[in-house]
C-alpha cells in the first residue's frame, strides 16, 4: 500500500509537502480526484482525495479518518554518535524507524568522526521508512548535542551507556526493566572516552554492553533498539537464566 506523509493533518484541505508532492504525482502518477493514505506522523491515517494535482501542487481534502494510534507507552531516546560514512548512519535511522525508536539526538563526543549533521536528508530517510513500515509516529530527531548537553538535560528514564572498555558492566538484556522509558547512549567508533564514560555514570548512566563482539556504531544502535523492543514487548517471556 502506498502512504504519504503530510504534518498537521486534522480535516478540511491541505497541500502535501513539496517532495511528497512530487512524488505523488511525477512518480505515481496521480491525477485530480484519486484517493490516496495518508499518514501525520502523529499517529492519524487518513483516506484523502485529490482536488489539486499539478505543477503547483497537491491538494488534498480529507475524507475520513481511518485510524488514530496513540503515542507509544515507552518512549526509547538514544542519543547515537553519527559515522563518518552517511550511510551508515542513514541505514541506522531507516532501520531503527522500522523497529519504533522513539527520540534520536545524533552525539557529538570526543572522538566523533562526523560533527556537522545533514538534518535534511536524515529526515527524509526517516519518513521514507514510517512510511515503508507501516508506522503512524515519526521518530523525533533532535538536533546535535554535545555529550555534556545530553547528560545535563537527562529526562526521567532508565539511563545506559554502552561502552567497550574495562570496568564492569552487566548485559542491556538483564539491566534494562520492561514498561520504563530509556535514554540510551552509543558512542562513535573509536568509543567513549574514559573521561567521558565516568562522566556518564556520575550522572546516573548503567555501563552495559551487547554481547562480546565490538559492534559498529550503526550496529550497536540496532541491536539496543532490537534487544530494548523485546523487553518491552508484553507478550515475550523473558527468562530469568536469559
Amino acid at each position: 500500500m502506498e502512504w504519504f506523509y503530510a504534518p498537521g493533518l486534522s480535516s478540511g484541505d491541505l497541500t502535501l509537502p513539496e517532495q511528497e508532492a512530487r512524488h505523488c504525482v511525477a512518480v505515481l502518477r496521480h491525477k485530480t480526484g484519486d484517493v490516496i493514505q495518508v499518514v501525520d506522523g502523529r499517529g492519524g491515517y487518513y483516506q484523502a482525495q485529490l482536488v489539486q494535482a499539478d505543477k503547483r501542487g497537491v491538494l488534498l481534502q480529507i475524507l475520513e479518518q481511518e485510524q488514530r494510534k496513540p503515542s507509544p507507552a515507552v518512549q526509547l531516546h538514544m542519543a547515537i554518535s553519527p559515522t563518518k560514512n552517511t550511510a551508515r548512519f542513514e541505514w541506522f535511522l531507516e532501520k531503527a524507524t522500522e523497529l519504533g525508536i522513539s527520540t534520536i539526538t545524533p552525539l557529538i563526543t570526543h572522538r566523533s568522526e562526523r560533527r556537522k549533521a545533514s538534518t535534511d536528508r536524515w529526515e527524509r530517510v526517516l519518513v521514507a521508512a514510517m512510511k515503508q513500515s507501516g508506522r503512524s509516529w515519526l521518530p523525533d530527531l533532535r538536533p546535535s548535542a554535545a555529550l555534556s548537553d545530553v547528560l545535563r538535560d537527562a529526562w526521567e528514564a532508565q539511563r545506559f551507556i554502552a561502552h567497550c572498555s574495562s570496568g564492569e558492566r552487566q548485559s542491556l538484556w538483564t539491566a534494562a526493566i520492561p514498561d520504563q522509558d530509556v535514554l540510551m547512549l552509543i558512542g562513535p567508533e573509536g568509543d567513549f572516552d574514559e573521561a567521558e564514560i565516568i562522566q556518564a555514570q556520575e550522572a546516573g548512566f548503567k555501563a552495559v554492553h551487547l554481547g562480546d563482539a565490538r559492534l559498529r556504531t550503526e550496529t550497536a544502535g540496532i541491536a539496543a533498539v532490537h534487544v530494548l523492543n523485546l523487553i518491552q514487548n508484553s507478550d515475550f517471556a523473558r527468562s530469568p537464566e536469559a
